[in-house]
Parts: structure tokens; C-alpha cells; sequence
């Protein structure tokens, strides 16, 4: 009887030393990815200013490209591991489940819908935007409820489309919604007065009114039509992956709360300033192996891409063409919704 006794002891010591190994390298879509070698993430079939836009050498730059130049810094520690797919809003979800993308970082929306009835997972978001909505000035509309009639272009494929329908029939107005797919088609539609109105989240619009050939020409109303929390999103059932998407958003949110960036991020890894950021910059071991990354990963990503503040500020913040404030997509220290998961 001691005997089974001893060999039940010693089976269920087996079985706890395997429950709490890590896990990770158990994403399929992260070894694929590190078998091809290069990150596949979405860009956009037109440009789509301080998200995603070409410059005149070819190369994209904006929010949503830097993030996924992060992703792909945190899995080979090159920015430049990435292939960017042209692709439009519509076809981003059949791209993403036929696998031609492994990641879509393309203002998308984290909706039910989506996650239940197209099956994908969103990240946590990135960024909280306001749908708002931009009208001719010459037209003298001050408020939503005064444009029953208008034509409203909206980008095709996306939540705004029913955002403009619902905010109309809550209104009691009658709109035609007229959906464009490339955004640079769009914006000029609405330069030329085909459309009415151009509807948009809240930054597109303001950076659209900005290139607009005569800016004051244009009046952003005050109506908010909604709120949404715009994501990075994966494939369904690879958890592991949608982690090494989560973990390199917090990183970037991480390092901004506690000064770590691309200039002072060696100063830093030379001489921590606590143990949980020597752990975060890979001085010491275990920010890696979970992940199925290298414990240096979080500090390639500050190092090469930089913060979120950092990227914000390029992209489409004081150092871009477009002067956005953070507002509530500030760190919650500064008044925002951002903040770190933790870093243990």
C-alpha cells in the first residue's frame, strides 16, 4: 500500500512540475511567422494620414504602422520585419482568415460582431476614438439634426457606415450614406461637393479638414455619434499570439509611465533604476519566456520603435504635420484610459 502511495506522490509532483511550466511557443501563428521571417500586417489601399501613409520614397509610416513595426520588433528586434499588405477595409477580415495577414492594425473597432460572428479576437485598444462628422460650411448646418437630406461619405466596410444610419434615425433625419473604399477617394469626393458631409472617427476628420484646399471652408459639427475602442486584431483560438500582441501594447504604455525611452532606454538597462524594469529591459531573465520571445524583446521594441508617447508624437502628435492632443487616449496618470498590465 506505502508503495502506490509513493508512486500516486511522485505521479502528481510529475503533473504539477508540467501545469506550472510556462507556456508558450504553442501559437501557431507565431511560429509561422517566425518561420517566414517577416511579420504580415495590414496598411491600407490609400493613404490614410497619421494612421497609415505612404511617403514619397515608398515607405508607410503612422500609428497603426508603427504598432505593427512594434510587434514585429518584439518578435525579431527589427522594425523592419514587416511586410505591409495594401489592403482595403473590406478586405482586411478575409485576409486576416485566409492568413495572408497574421495581424490587422487598421482602426478597427473591437465589436461583438466580429468576435463572435466573424470569429476573431480583438487586443486590448489601442486607441479610443469619437465618430464624428463634417459638413460644407457653406451649407449652414450647425448640428446633425438640421442635414436631413444630406449625402454623407463614409469609409465602406466599417462601423461607421451603421454609426451615420443609426445617429440619423435616432435623430429622426433622413440621410443617404454614400460608402467609398479608398480613403483618398474619399476625401476628395468631399473636396469636390459630391457628398454633403464626411464622416469619420474624430482624428481622420480633423487631419481631412487640415488638407482640405481651404480648410475654413469646412465646420466639424459638435455631435458625437459614437465611441470606439479601435484594436489590434488576431485570429480566434491562438491565445499565445494574442498575448504577444497585448504584451507589446502594455510595453509601450509601461515605458511611457516610467520615462523609459529610445534615448535614455541603454542608460536604463545599464543601471535599472528597480528590479521590475531590469526584468521589463531583459537585465534579468523571464519577460521572455512566456511569451515565446526573448527577455530583450520589450527593450528592442522602446529602443527601436520607442513609447507610446514617442509614436503618438511622430505619428500624429506635436512632431507630425497633424498637432493631435493625446486627450483621453492619454496614460490614466495624465488623465486618459491608458495604462500597463504588470510587469511582475
Amino acid at each position: 500500500m506505502k508503495s502506490y502511495r509513493v508512486l500516486f506522490v511522485a505521479i502528481l509532483a510529475s503533473l504539477l512540475a508540467i501545469a506550472m511550466q510556462p507556456a508558450f511557443a504553442d501559437s501557431p501563428t507565431l511560429a509561422k511567422v517566425k518561420d517566414r521571417g517577416v511579420l504580415n500586417c495590414t496598411s491600407h489601399n490609400g493613404n490614410y494620414p497619421g494612421f497609415a501613409e505612404l511617403d514619397d520614397e515608398g515607405r508607410w509610416h503612422g500609428l497603426d504602422i508603427a504598432l505593427c513595426r512594434a510587434v514585429a520588433t518584439a518578435i525579431f528586434g527589427d522594425p523592419d520585419a514587416v511586410n505591409f499588405e495594401p489592403i482595403s477595409w473590406a478586405q482586411r477580415w478575409p485576409a486576416l482568415r485566409t492568413g495572408e495577414v497574421d495581424l490587422v492594425i487598421k482602426a478597427s473597432g473591437c465589436t461583438l460582431g466580429r468576435d463572435t460572428e466573424l470569429d476573431f479576437q480583438c487586443s486590448r485598444p489601442y486607441y479610443l476614438g469619437t465618430t464624428k462628422i463634417m459638413f460644407h460650411k457653406d451649407l449652414g448646418i450647425s448640428k446633425m439634426a438640421e442635414a436631413d437630406g444630406a449625402i454623407v461619405c463614409v469609409p465602406a466596410g466599417t462601423t461607421i457606415q451603421r454609426q451615420v444610419a443609426r445617429y440619423a434615425k435616432q435623430l429622426g433625419i433622413d440621410v443617404t450614406v454614400k460608402p467609398i473604399d479608398d480613403p483618398s477617394q474619399m476625401r476628395q469626393t468631399y473636396y469636390s461637393g459630391a457628398c454633403h458631409a464626411f464622416a469619420q472617427w474624430g482624428p481622420i476628420v480633423a487631419i481631412t479638414r487640415s488638407l482640405a484646399p481651404d480648410p475654413d471652408k469646412s465646420v466639424i459639427l459638435p455631435d458625437v455619434l459614437a465611441v470606439e475602442p479601435e484594436a489590434a486584431y488576431v485570429r480566434k483560438n491562438d491565445d499565445e499570439w494574442l498575448d504577444v500582441v497585448n504584451w507589446t501594447l502594455n510595453a509601450l504604455w509601461f515605458a511611457e509611465k516610467n520615462g523609459i525611452t529610445s534615448d535614455n532606454v541603454d542608460d536604463m538597462r545599464a543601471d535599472p533604476p528597480s528590479s521590475q524594469i531590469a526584468k521589463f529591459l531583459g537585465v534579468t531573465s523571464g519577460v521572455g519566456d512566456g511569451l515565446g520571445l526573448s527577455d530583450d524583446w520589450a527593450y528592442n521594441v522602446i529602443k527601436k520603435v520607442g513609447n507610446y508617447a514617442e509614436i503618438w508624437d511622430r505619428t500624429v502628435g506635436k512632431d507630425s504635420p497633424y498637432k493631435i492632443k493625446r486627450g483621453v487616449n492619454a496614460l490614466w496618470s495624465d488623465g486618459g484610459v491608458h495604462y500597463s498590465w504588470v510587469f511582475d
